[in-house]
């Protein structure tokens, strides 16, 4: 079954099931400073599991693209990805377990739809724990389809927790295929690597609040995931998602800048590059460009990981732009914004790789000038630290100091690299992430309004070519990305502060309407994001000054927010600008 098949398959079959079909959120969140980039279907439609009713009604089905960071040290094996698609249907505050699990059920192994052998597939559950009983109606509903008890599997690991500190969560079962040679055993271990999961049903039925109990979600909702790229895979009779369709053509690309035959088999280096230009390319269409914070220092870490592999190879430089090219000419049909810049794309690609080589330059300097220091040196084996210490002040990639100190015949303490690395990670998680929608919800509510009026005023000010680019939301601030060609003027900066201040102090009250796309943008909305929400859409005016397309959460009135003060405004990326602002709600309450 072909790619392109399957995603029409799936959509169609919940189509069938009375749901509405939603287009993909961006991969970097509006408004949930939890997580950098859109790591699951769930984290755009986080409003809606909480309560907020959706434009688009209570069944919806989509595919989703994600960026997972967190395990990138797996990627190059044949199924991990930073990049990659989910296909996922939802039920917000309608149908539940039984449903959800029959639907799953049927679109597995009907002849209608995927067809695939039940003997080759197993299950697993939420064996419960103290802060929650054990899912024995999921269990039940998977015997009563006909599963066997040998080939589910009860497990404590079952179970989806909140993004951030606080939100929706609940128990999951998991669908894992066969993809031995060998007949299928007779007992399920989801420990063996040849049951390969494909598809995990999130039966949300609580919300963790910010004294980190449970409660109760008055309507429970399903969340589900199939994960696109492995059920190509399986579908087709690879162990591998690399041997797809999905990947191929990428590997010939490469193939054909170096000017040799394909190979029989892949290396892990070239698995990573051809992942991580995809992973980059996805990420660059949103504007996004590899800098030194949040979301551009997670892309430099990719791009420079995939320039380390190629330097390994020895490839020549611009290696990466074929690839990039074949990734906007595959995906671009399902993923416009792919086309619309591809030239941000390509010049981000060869600016990184003409810093990079000033990088491996510095870095192997200062490797030198380390393994000199008899305290960085123990018995053959560098500290972890040196390494880890190269990689965050240089941007130096850990494959290659490794590589270099084995030229030396020194190991690398990985254990102590990866410890300083994680705790890495939980202070920029915890810099970049001080609360999500659910906790502070009055602060983050207040900003998110007034990022509306920001938009409007900058409109206003600077010109109608002016358009949200993404936006990022914190207890005590907003972040707020742009599109324009040069640095905003001081005066242009007090005009766009007073013209929102003037709208607080009026008042007004906000408006909040539900009609159809068309009608929303025949009323002067702005709906730079609309077509994420599917035929219904909600629209937040604020008198006669701001209309726009958006799923919330808004104050009632703009006096709430006081007053509005612009605190930092400075370059993001190529063509784009990003304001920091706060609001005297905030300022007067944090």
């Amino acid at each position: 079954m072909k790619a392109a098949e399957l995603r029409k398959k799936f959509i169609d079959f919940f189509v069938s099931k009375n749901h509405v079909e939603i287009k993909s959120a961006p991969l970097i969140p509006d408004n949930d400073p939890t997580v950098l980039f859109t790591m699951a279907g769930m984290h755009p439609l986080v409003p809606f599991l909480l309560g907020a009713p959706h434009p688009a009604g209570k069944r919806l089905v989509d595919f989703q693209k994600c960026i997972r960071t967190g395990d990138i040290e797996e990627v190059g094996d044949k199924v991990h990805l930073t990049f990659f698609e989910m296909l996922g249907n939802w039920s917000i505050g309608d149908y539940f377990k039984k449903e959800a699990i029959e639907y799953s059920f049927e679109f597995l192994t009907s002849k209608e739809w995927l067809g695939l052998d039940l003997d080759k597939l197993a299950f697993t559950v939420f064996a419960g724990n103290e802060h929650a009983p054990f899912d024995e109606e999921a269990y039940n509903t998977w015997i009563s389809l006909g599963v066997s008890p040998n080939k589910i599997a009860k497990l404590e690991a079952n179970w989806w927790g909140p993004a951030g500190v606080t939100g929706p969560c609940g128990p999951d079962t998991e669908m894992f295929y066969w993809t031995g040679s060998e007949p299928t055993p007779e007992v399920f271990d989801p420990e063996n690597p040849l049951w390969v999961e494909i598809w995990n049903d999130v039966l949300m039925q609580y919300n963790k609040n910010e004294k980190g109990e449970l409660e109760k979600l008055a309507h429970p909702n399903v969340d589900t995931g199939m994960g696109f790229e492995r059920v190509v895979a399986v579908l087709n009779g690879f162990d591998s998602c690399y041997d797809t369709e999905l990947f191929v053509p990428l590997f010939e690309a490469l193939d054909k800048f170096r000017g040799i035959e394909t190979p029989s088999e892949r290396t892990r280096e070239e698995r990573i590059i051809i992942d991580h230009v995809r992973a980059a390319t996805f990420i660059m269409a949103e504007g996004i460009t590899p800098g030194n914070k949040d979301q551009q220092y997670q892309l430099r870490r990719i791009v420079r990981r995939m320039l380390g592999e190629g330097h390994k190879l020895n490839l020549a430089s611009g290696f990466a732009l074929p690839v990039a090219e074949k990734v906007i000419e595959m995906y671009q049909g399902y993923y416009p914004e792919l086309a619309k810049n591809k030239e941000l794309i390509l010049s981000a690609f060869a600016l990184e790789e003409k810093d990079f080589s000033k990088t491996l330059v510095r870095g192997v300097q200062m490797f030198e000038k380390a393994i000199q220091d008899e305290k960085n040196v123990q018995n053959g084996v560098l500290s972890g630290l040196v390494v880890f210490d190269l990689a965050q002040t240089f941007g130096f990639p850990k494959e290659m100091a490794v590589l270099m100190a084995e030229e030396k015949g020194l190991s690398v303490n990985l254990k102590e690299f990866d410890e300083a690395f994680k705790h890495h990670q939980d202070i920029s998680r915890g810099a970049s992430a001080p609360c999500g929608l659910a906790d502070k919800k009055e602060e983050t509510t207040a900003l998110h309004t007034a990022t509306h009026l920001l938009h409007q005023a900058l409109r206003t000010v600077l010109g109608t070519h002016v358009e949200q680019r993404g936006s990022h939301i914190t207890a005590e601030r907003l972040r707020f990305d742009f599109s324009h060609h040069e640095k905003v003027s001081p005066d242009d900066l007090k005009k766009v502060e007073d013209l929102v201040n003037e709208v607080i102090q009026k008042d007004m009250p906000v408006l909040c309407e539900e009609m159809t796309l068309d009608e929303a943008l025949q009323k002067g909305a702005i709906g730079l994001f609309a077509n994420k929400y599917g035929e219904k859409v909600t629209v937040y005016s604020m008198g006669d000054f701001s209309k726009e397309v958006c799923a919330g959460p808004h104050v009632t009135n703009t006096g709430v927010l006081k007053s509005f003060h612009i605190m930092k405004e400075e370059s993001s990326s190529k063509g784009v600008r990003r304001i920091k602002a706060t609001v005297g709600f905030v300022k007067n309450n944090a």
